[in-house]
């Protein structure tokens, strides 16, 4: 792990991240490798167990969850989410992609469980962010790297009902809203709110002890402050450990609510590499994690969402790489990246989990050089890395 060290060190010293975690973990043998602070100052020595907000790779956990609830009957892939989200009942669609709000007819059929897990119930972000439907939906599709920014998931689900669909449901992969809308569905078929189930089916199994959508006040000297980049390219604060993690916030959000290390997020994917058991409980069955980690995305879905997959796969809340595009991209690799400087990935054939947290947000749609360099050190040095490869974050 020395080349490890020396790349992520290499960042901290040129002040583009004031630190990192990067873990590596193949079978049975994992390596941690910490470098940098907590914040910029250097008040606290980055560490193994340090508290990141993880941003976007919270959604493959909200989707593993929402596929439980499969499992347990009370709901189906198939079948309308209607019945527990009556509000988005009867969606209007925008006559065209680039058509006016109000120009819309009516959806061709209702929106259904597996259409929020694959990603494409007809909202979401597009590549292309100046169509009239995606302005609407930025109204009400906020930043998710600031949870107080929501209301309550009923107010928040009473808004996104007055947005048009950009697409029939089931046509087209858009990003992101899916994810939140999955957190709400959860919610409501479970009878309990998303950090009761999660806790209780994902969490407490796996002993994810420091994955929630808060950070409680004696572990917050372990938890990073979180930095934007500004106009001169220096680093500024955006969130503190004193924060918008000190309390749950009115939305918890599927789609990027979570809080976790590097060891938790270790625990979750093992549990997909196991199949879906870990610690003699049995989580998800087989088949459903190989739903959750399989392509189930067109060729011309594939082509039109480019700017955020560049080319590769969507399984159900992360990525399904389906090329050799990139020295990291390997068939089955399932993952995405976070919004907040955040990447996790598993690789089903040879049971290796790469994951790196840092504390930076992303400002382009091109992962940071540190993400890329980290993944081309944990594939190994088959060839360069290209300058410009791997999925976009939000």
């Amino acid at each position: 792990m020395s080349e490890l060290r020396d790349i992520l060190r290499r960042h901290v010293d040129a002040g583009t991240v004031p630190g990192a975690v990067g873990l590596v973990a193949r079978g049975d043998e994992v390596e941690v490798v910490a470098v940098g602070s907590t914040d910029a100052g250097g008040t606290t020595p980055m560490a193994r167990d340090s508290i990141f907000r993880i941003a976007s790779i919270t959604k493959p956990i909200t989707a593993a969850a929402l596929l439980m609830l499969v499992e347990d009957g009370r709901l189906a892939l198939d079948a309308p989410i209607d019945p527990w989200l009556p509000e988005l009942a009867k969606p209007l669609v925008v006559r065209t992609p680039s058509s006016p709000v109000d120009d819309v007819v009516p959806a061709l059929r209702p929106i259904t469980v597996e259409d929020l897990l694959s990603s494409r119930p007809g909202w979401g972000f597009p590549s292309d962010f100046s169509l009239p439907a995606v302005q609407a939906l930025f109204e009400v599709q906020k930043d998710g790297r600031a949870p107080r920014a929501f209301p309550d998931p009923d107010t928040w689900l009473a808004q996104l009902a007055r947005v048009p669909l950009l697409h029939q449901p089931g046509e087209a992969w858009l990003y992101h809203t899916s994810s939140d809308l999955q957190g709400v569905l959860i919610a409501r078929a479970s009878g309990r709110t998303l950090p009761e189930f999660l806790a209780e089916r994902v969490f407490g199994p796996l002993g994810m002890t420091d994955t929630a959508f808060e950070v409680p006040e004696a572990k917050r000297d372990r938890f990073t402050t979180y930095y934007r980049v500004d106009e001169p390219g220096a680093l500024e604060p955006a969130d503190g450990p004193n924060g918008q993690w000190s309390s749950l916030p009115a939305f918890p959000s599927g789609g990027g609510g979570l809080v976790s290390t590097a060891d938790d997020w270790l625990a979750f994917a093992r549990m997909l590499l196991s199949g879906g058991e870990a610690n003699g409980h049995r989580l998800l069955s087989p088949g459903s994690v190989s739903r959750m980690t399989t392509d189930h995305l067109t060729a011309r879905q594939r082509q039109d969402a480019r700017l955020f997959l560049e080319g590769q796969g969507w399984g159900y809340g992360g990525q399904v790489d389906i090329t050799h595009a990139a020295p990291w991209n390997a068939p089955g690799r399932y993952g995405w990246t976070g919004g907040t400087g955040t990447t996790a990935h598993l690789v089903p054939t040879t049971g290796t989990v790469t994951i790196l947290l840092t504390q930076v947000g992303l400002q382009s749609p091109r992962p940071p050089r540190i993400m890329r360099d980290f993944w081309h050190c944990a594939a190994g040095p088959r060839r360069a890395a290209p300058a410009s490869a791997g999925p976009r974050p939000l």
